[in-house]
């Protein structure tokens, strides 16, 4: 099973990359790398719109930073951490989301989780999605708030559990909750599912609760400028209280954000520990997601972001239709796909995948306790830089693995005229 997991690259994270080769054979036991490469179709990296190797446009300005700057900062942003590149990345992410104001952090996991404490207490009450990243789960547990949990993404039960906390107030002293906050996903990393956003703002609003976005992997690839599930549902920016993102997917770089009013942000720039104490993101990383946005937003000359973004829409609804036409079970975000697993497939599915004669495809397998015990998956990262047939190979290994570990859990589409093949159009 641990050759499942860690398999080390040897080369930039593009649609195909090379992986080094490590000896399993020793029983349950992996043993050291070998010095042999192996080419494959990556399907397991967040480079959603292909910004992770050579970018005609990007990296010639990265390189021009880490020349200038160098490779660390060495120090918090507090102290001698700061520099123009981080203001104008700021300003840069604030205007993307448009919010008022950002700050930027060097990991986006800690992002959530110094964040969430520092703006929630005692005597405050989350309410969070049961499907929430560990990270989120990690800062509410951290802040000292009474947490509530509400079935995924059902905003029924949302009200239900806001109407119930309000009446009931604190349990010991039966004081009114100091504060109320909603936390969601944007897309769910592990289920791939879009966030119902708009009914969710609309019982925020109601019950005035406050609105906390986690769009670490919807913003940059969803939404006709990539500006993530507010932009694709058409919901006021205005009405999101607290927008979080990371720049490690969409934009090919590291670190995480949040954008909000004026006021929020000064706050956290005077409470935050990951702002106060922690080595603040590299420079020439900073200068990656400015660049990778202002393609994004086609202010380097060209249409090249949105390309990207039609390419990653076109590559994920093509493969998402292709896999349930084949009998597996997917879900529906636009960049993320899933395949559905008994957690005692994951370890023939990931050694069939790599173990193939044809073509090798590199995906990442995801079990427990990530998901559910009986829930485990094989977890598709579908990219802009991703051709056709780079897709077409990858179905072909798939559904070969797929009949051989008996994870068809519904029947194959009936086949399509050959007539009809080239009149196919995507959604």
């Amino acid at each position: 099973m641990k050759d499942c997991f860690a398999r080390p690259i040897a080369s930039a994270p593009d649609a195909w990359f090379d992986m080094v080769e490590r000896d399993w054979n020793d029983g349950e036991k992996v043993r050291d790398r070998t010095t042999k490469r192996r080419r494959c179709l990556n399907l397991g990296s967040y480079n959603y719109l292909g910004f992770g190797s050579f970018d005609e446009y990007c990296t010639p300005r990265v390189i021009e930073s880490l020349k200038k700057f160098s490779a660390s900062t060495c120090s918090s942003r507090v102290d001698a951490g700061t520099t123009s590149v981080h203001v104008e990345l700021e300003e840069c992410v604030a205007k993307y989301v448009r919010k008022h104001s950002a700050i930027v952090f060097g990991m986006g996991y800690a992002t959530n989780s110094f964040i969430i404490p520092v703006l929630i207490g005692k005597g405050g009450l989350i309410i969070s999605d049961s499907l929430n990243h560990s990270s989120i789960i990690n800062g509410a547990r951290g802040s000292g708030a009474n947490i509530r949990i509400f079935q995924h993404n059902t905003p029924s039960h949302l009200e239900r559990i806001l109407r119930e906390e309000i009446a009931e107030r604190q349990t010991k002293t039966h004081k009114p909750w100091k504060k109320i906050i909603v936390i969601v996903e944007g897309i769910y990393s592990m289920e791939g599912e879009i966030c119902k956003l708009p009914e969710i703002v609309s019982i925020c609003k109601k019950y005035k609760a406050y609105v906390y976005l986690d769009e670490a992997h919807s913003i940059g690839a969803i939404g006709n400028t990539g500006r993530g599930v507010c932009e694709l549902l058409g919901v006021n920016t205005a009405d999101v209280d607290i927008m979080m993102g990371t720049f490690s997917k969409s934009f090919a770089s590291c670190g995480g954000y949040i954008a909000g009013s004026k006021e929020l942000i000064q706050y956290l720039k005077h409470h935050c520990p990951a702002h106060l104490y922690a080595t603040s993101i590299s420079t020439p990383s900073a200068q990656q997601i400015i660049s990778a946005i202002r393609v994004i937003l086609g202010e380097d000359g060209s249409n090249r972001g949105a390309q990207k973004l039609a390419r990653i829409r076109e590559n994920s609804n093509y493969f998402r239709s292709e896999l349930r036409n084949m009998g597996f079970k997917g879900m529906l975000a636009r960049k993320c796909k899933f395949l559905y697993q008994n957690e005692s497939h994951l370890l023939p599915h990931k050694r069939a995948n790599s173990k193939r004669n044809m073509k090798q495809v590199a995906i990442a397998v995801v079990g427990f306790p990530a998901t559910p015990l009986m829930l485990g998956r094989a977890r598709i990262c579908i990219s802009a830089s991703h051709s056709k047939q780079d897709l077409i190979k990858a179905l072909e290994v798939i559904s070969k693995v797929g009949d051989l570990t008996g994870i068809k859990y519904f029947p194959a589409a009936p086949k399509k005229q050959e007539a009809e093949k080239d009149t196919i159009k995507l959604v």
